[in-house]
């Protein structure tokens, strides 16, 4: 996977853009078909406290509504920390929002006023597809394109 043609396409497309939903929607589009491993690729964001609702993504149904109290996201979100995991079932808690994620890839998103905007979420259906070099690519990338997000 090359993360600097993704990133300059991502960069390009999202240039001077503001709106969250519009920031996360190009976003999503742009990783989901680049990345090999994704079979579902999104958003949560945070709506009320303690609380995310599904927002821009690809691939199958999500789920609509996540607390932080619950599953990967919830983690993420709860903790602010990325929380790659490689065998879903092995994660306390986990939702299944499908059946056949294997391992998964969170990332809490904020804007550049510190405001927690929600999650960005890859799912796999393949067992440890995520890699930290991933990581590496996407929690920079998240921070430059929703610094100056409403």
């Amino acid at each position: 996977m090359n993360y600097q043609s993704i990133t300059d396409s991502i960069r390009a497309l999202c240039h001077n853009e503001t709106d969250t939903v519009a920031l996360m929607a190009t976003f999503v589009c742009e990783v989901h078909h680049a990345h090999p491993c994704a079979d579902w690729t999104g958003f949560y964001r945070v709506t009320a406290p303690d609380l995310l609702k599904i927002g821009p993504y690809q691939g199958g149904h999500g789920c609509l509504v996540i607390p932080f109290s619950r599953g990967v996201c919830g983690a993420a979100a709860r903790t602010g920390q990325v929380q790659n995991v490689p065998d879903v079932d092995a994660f306390p808690g986990h939702i299944a929002c499908s059946s056949s994620t294997r391992s998964e890839l969170v990332l809490p998103v904020w804007n550049g006023a510190g405001k927690l905007l929600g999650v960005f979420d890859i799912d796999s259906d393949t067992p440890g597809a995520f890699t930290k070099a991933d990581e590496d690519w996407l929690v920079p990338l998240l921070a430059e394109i929703f610094a100056k997000a409403e």
